[in-house]
């Protein structure tokens, strides 16, 4: 059984709502610039990755929220859409082993599309309220590594001032929250956080212990020989009993443990 992520998920959902406000406050104050509209789906074809958090969210609420037939039938094209994803950046790697600048790469790249395995046939999201926070922030002005963007639908005129999201600095809030989960996991998987999926592996992926590498029986401790006692190395954690952080166990409170 997976760790219980609702803590962290409640500060995401947090996140969301933040989000959600953003996007809110541009669509009143510039209606006629936001087409966002039911069955507008050219986000739904736009290649991203997602953090951990993020992933694992997704995850959560497709297992939770859709019918087993529902399910099967969207990994089905999730398992089509990764691969067809796999294949382009794969592409995009030889380019740039190639010698290709990576910016072009880049902008190439964000002219691919691969259809969400989430759209249904009425090109309608089956996870809408718990989209990622790209799909969320697509209609609107944005700034990603210090260059515009905004969806090529919207009649946002260029050139012309707006309210602007940063996107790395919700990025670095993602990375963050993914970097405090990990760290409350007792993982051998220490790097985990710096992970990124594209949704479609996002829901193909099983996060069970054996994939978030989680340490049942011995001492991630590097002071600890006995593998009696069980705890991370990324701070102080007390598990079966056992006191154990970065150099060492302590002797006092897990008799097999020696530092």
């Amino acid at each position: 059984m997976p760790p219980d992520f609702s803590p962290f998920f409640t500060k995401y959902e947090k996140l969301l709502a933040d989000v959600d406000k953003v996007f809110a406050t541009v669509r009143e104050q510039h209606p006629d610039c936001v087409t966002c509209a039911s069955g507008c789906s050219d986000c739904c074809h736009a290649l991203f990755d997602l953090p951990l958090i993020e992933a694992l969210y997704l995850n959560h609420h497709f297992h939770a929220n859709l019918p087993q037939e529902s399910k099967d039938r969207i990994l089905t094209k999730a398992d089509q859409a990764d691969r067809a994803s796999y294949k382009l950046k794969f592409q995009a790697h030889r380019k740039h082993r190639s010698g290709e600048e990576p910016e072009a790469i880049l902008e190439d790249m964000a002219k691919k599309r691969v259809r969400c395995p989430l759209l249904n046939s009425q090109d309608r999201c089956d996870l809408y309220d718990h989209r990622p926070i790209t799909c969320r922030l697509y209609g609107i002005p944005q700034e990603v590594n210090a260059k515009a963007r905004t969806c090529a639908l919207s009649k946002f005129t260029p050139g012309t001032p707006y309210p602007t999201v940063h996107v790395d600095k919700i990025h670095r809030k993602l990375a963050e929250l993914s970097m405090e989960l990990v760290a409350s996991l007792n993982t051998k998987y220490k790097q985990m956080a710096d992970i990124l999926v594209p949704p479609s592996m996002a829901l193909l992926t099983v996060y069970d212990d054996e994939y978030l590498g989680l340490q049942k029986g011995g001492c991630a401790s590097t002071g600890c020989s006995s593998g009696a006692c069980s705890s991370g190395d990324s701070g102080p954690e007390k598990t079966l009993g056992c006191t154990c952080g970065p150099g060492g166990c302590d002797p006092g409170s897990c008799e097999p443990c020696r530092k």
